[in-house]
């Protein structure tokens, strides 16, 4: 098993240990305390499944010990312990952080108040909220995680349960309202994010739906013809053998393919990478390998497994023998045929043959560890459920089959931030929702909207003819506006693999108050979040009133101004507002010195490869920087990277943007550009275009329509396919435009659907020279609903320029 074995270090330095008979303190740094108490005074020193790197530089402290006390002092805590089994009243820390007006301490058996949260197993058959459990970040500044009964690994590629006997074995973390340093504490501890593969990012097709090849891949050609891009082919449980009178269990399980549906699997297979798709298959592994299945006899040898009476191989992750021959014989076999990666759909619970270990830690543990040997550092994936503090090295993490209402819309942008608490980066959810409810195409199209603004995006639904998910069953509009939606996931491709890259330090969705702990705003609003290093997204989650065909969604905008990306409205910041949007958008806020690179092309293609040409949005009014990472290997027509290949070997194009002389410039780069200084409505006359140091004509104008306005400068492709820096100058210290309200507020009364005579009240209430107070006041006093007077608000408020 040696070749499923990972780099770790569990072993603390012996100069950060404090230590008695039956106890032992860990100082790992100035923010992480490990504590244990052990009967029999032996220590666990082995990885567990949230723990495998515990060798750092000792932090400062000191020690006063006497016969029956022993107190360990800090920069950040101050452990007071009687040397007795851990209790409340004999083992104690206190915190010198100024979280409170009156200062925290913690006991032992104690729960850190205000903790806000971490993340669920699953959200099979969730109506709404559910619990998250705890995570490593609160209010409180210091949370504990208790690691007494979880798994651990051997150091020789397998597993072990815990000891048996009295033990205990608790982390706690102390970092004040420094929210990312505990977040970096524990990935130090636990192990960093791995990075997924580019295409892992496009949009994902699923759907539970027994499919014949030929209908898979007609459908795959209708998504391509209406120019929606894919990465990723689900194909769920029928793949294989489900019916049948030789099947001797229900038929959940099955590694033979189903010839009627799949008479050439290797042609399926091909038919489907040739369309530039990867293709996961479902695994419900619990039933075993039985004796109908076509490699039966094939895995009862690797195992020395008995066949002569046809006895069934059942599912033993606890085996080491079984979980190799399970992947490198069972799977490998299907995977030469159609598979890329799995998708892990364990069911079952936590209990196996061997107390203390977790059949779906095992499965992802081993799954992934599987994939990374076949493909190399950074091209690892799996598709599975949560199993615990530890199982962020594990991605994808699949969220189950949610049901179909608001209610689970409204929740799920709040449950994906907060998995990040417990460093849970990678959630895919059934978007859309899997199964219930009702049919409802704007429930639809803001889920699809959300999904976009996801860690990955997956559309799936269950085995009705009235839920599949495809866009042009839905009507036009909103068949549009998630065809649109769609393009645009793989257009941000380019932003979302450098903070996929990246993500070992931070995840790509995260909580507003990791970067504004100080702000009760950023408490306040669970559902809007960062997406990646410079968008702040706030999905829609309410019906649209049908009068005005606008919903809204109340956000907090961060200090400094913000752009929308999506209609170029500008908003002054650290203020709450009502933000209203047809069915065409949601509220995606950029601030100032934003830089999103984007595929230029309008109409990407299938599987995620690095554009030839980029186009760059803008946010002009402080510096800016972004550098953009891509694996030449994903170019289109490269060869496969060689296994175990050096995932830091990225090509960077830095892009690097300076308020004072408004001059965005762009690295050494062998590609195309096309620049959109968003809100930018005039063209300077100062503007200059230099590339590799000469003076170059480009196309240049203001583009004012739904989208995203602002000034445009296309560089024209260039012959030598030399890279070249390529710098845009706009002038000194570039301003965004005050934008035309009375246009913005014209073009919502047209389509409002109400008196005409109201309207005009509206328009003579806020028209005009009049102060904004007496615009307000005069609105106000119509007496009109807030979803009538809102939008208007919004407008004129947003900008106080």
């Amino acid at each position: 098993m040696d070749k499923y074995a990972f780099p770790c270090e569990p072993l603390a330095s012996p100069a950060s240990l404090v230590s008695g008979p039956t106890y032992r303190f860990t100082l790992l740094s100035q923010t992480v305390l490990r504590y244990e108490w052990a009967e029999d005074g032996v220590f666990e020193d082995r990885a567990s499944t949230f723990a495998i790197n515990r060798n750092f530089a000792p932090p400062d402290f000191t020690v006063n010990d006497t016969n029956d006390h022993i107190e360990v002092f800090t920069r950040n805590f101050h452990i007071t312990y009687d040397k007795r089994r851990f209790s409340r009243s004999g083992f104690i820390i206190g915190f010198p952080s100024k979280v409170t007006l009156w200062g925290a301490d913690w006991r032992y058996g104690e729960t850190a108040k205000d903790n806000l949260g971490g993340t669920a197993r699953t959200l099979d058959e969730v109506d709404g909220r559910c619990d998250m459990s705890e995570g490593i970040l609160s209010r409180s500044g210091f949370t504990t995680l208790d690691d007494s009964e979880t798994m651990l690994f051997d150091g020789q590629g397998f597993v072990a349960p815990r000891r048996s006997g009295d033990r205990i074995d608790g982390y706690m973390f102390v970092y004040g309202h420094d929210y990312k340093g505990a977040i970096k504490a524990f990935y130090d501890i636990s192990g960093r994010q791995p990075a997924l593969p580019r295409w892992a990012l496009g949009n994902w097709w699923s759907r539970y739906h027994a499919y014949s090849a030929d209908e898979y891949i007609e459908l795959m050609d209708t998504f391509a013809e209406r120019d929606v891009p894919l990465s990723v082919a689900v194909v769920d449980m029928d793949w294989h053998q489900v019916q049948g009178d030789h099947i001797p269990h229900a038929g959940w399980t099955g590694y033979s393919w189903n010839k009627e549906l799949f008479p050439n699997p290797p042609e399926f297979g091909k038919a489907l990478h040739d369309r530039g798709l990867k293709i996961t298959l479902n695994d419900h592994p619990h039933g075993g390998v039985h004796s109908h299945e076509d490699l039966y006899e094939t895995m009862a040898g690797a195992i020395g497994h008995d066949t002569s009476k046809k006895a069934p191989i059942l599912f033993n992750p606890t085996d080491p023998r079984f979980m190799d021959a399970f992947l490198s014989v069972l799977h490998r076999s299907i995977e030469k045929e159609a598979c890329d990666f799995w998708w892990i759909d364990w069911q079952q619970g936590p209990i196996s043959r061997i107390p203390g270990l977790d059949p779906l830690w095992l499965l992802n543990h081993f799954h992934f560890q599987d994939h990374v040997n076949q493909n190399g550092q950074g091209k690892g994936i799996i598709f599975s459920r949560y199993a615990g503090p530890g199982s962020h090295r594990y991605p994808v993490g699949f969220s189950g089959d949610s049901i179909r209402t608001w209610k689970s819309l409204q929740f799920q942008p709040e449950f994906t931030a907060t998995a990040s608490n417990i460093g849970y980066g990678w959630w895919s959810h059934d978007i859309g929702g899997h199964m219930g409810g009702i049919r409802d195409d704007e429930l639809a199209t803001r889920w699809v909207q959300y999904g976009v603004f996801s860690p990955i995006f997956r559309l799936h639904s269950s085995n009705s003819r009235w839920t599949s998910k495809e866009p042009w069953n839905f009507r036009a509009e909103h068949c549009k506006a998630m065809e649109h939606y769609m393009q645009l996931r793989h257009r941000m491709v380019p932003y979302l693999h450098t903070a996929n890259l990246l993500g070992g330090a931070e995840p790509l969705v995260r909580p507003l108050y990791w970067e504004y702990p100080a702000h009760e705003e950023a408490y306040e609003k669970p559902n809007e979040y960062f997406f990646g290093p410079h968008l702040i997204v706030a999905p829609i989650v309410e019906p649209r009133n049908p009068n005005t065909n606008l919903a809204s969604a109340k956000v907090w905008v961060p200090p400094g101004r913000h752009v929308d990306i999506f209609t170029g409205a500008i908003y002054d910041g650290d203020r709450e507002i009502q933000m209203y949007r047809s069915i065409e958008t949601i509220p995606v806020l950029a601030p100032e010195g934003s830089i999103i690179p984007l595929d230029a092309d309008l109409l990407p293609q299938n599987g995620c490869m690095n554009p030839t040409c980029l186009e760059v949005v803008i946010v002009v009014g402080k510096d800016g920087e972004f550098t953009m990472l891509e694996d030449p290997q994903d170019d289109f027509g490269a060869k496969a990277k060689p296994v175990n290949g050096d995932p830091t070997e990225h090509r960077k194009v830095r892009l690097h943007y300076k308020q004072s002389t408004g001059r965005l410039r762009i690295s050494e780069s062998t590609k195309t550009w096309k620049f959109r200084f968003l809100s930018v409505m005039t063209i300077p006359t100062t503007l200059e275009v230099r590339v590799a140091g000469v003076v170059t004509a480009c196309s240049v104008r203001i583009e004012d329509m739904p989208g995203t306005p602002g000034l445009v400068v296309q560089v024209p492709v260039q012959d030598s396919g030399n890279k070249a820096d390529v710098e845009v100058s706009l002038g000194p210290d570039p301003q965004l435009s005050v934008l035309d309200k009375s246009a913005r507020l014209m073009g919502w009364l047209l389509d409002l659907q109400m008196e005409f005579e109201v309207k005009d009240k509206i328009s003579a209430a806020v028209e005009g020279t009049k102060p904004l107070a007496s615009k307000i006041g005069g609105l106000m006093s119509l007496g009109l609903e807030a979803d009538y007077t809102g939008p208007v608000v919004e407008l004129l408020t947003a900008d106080s320029r």
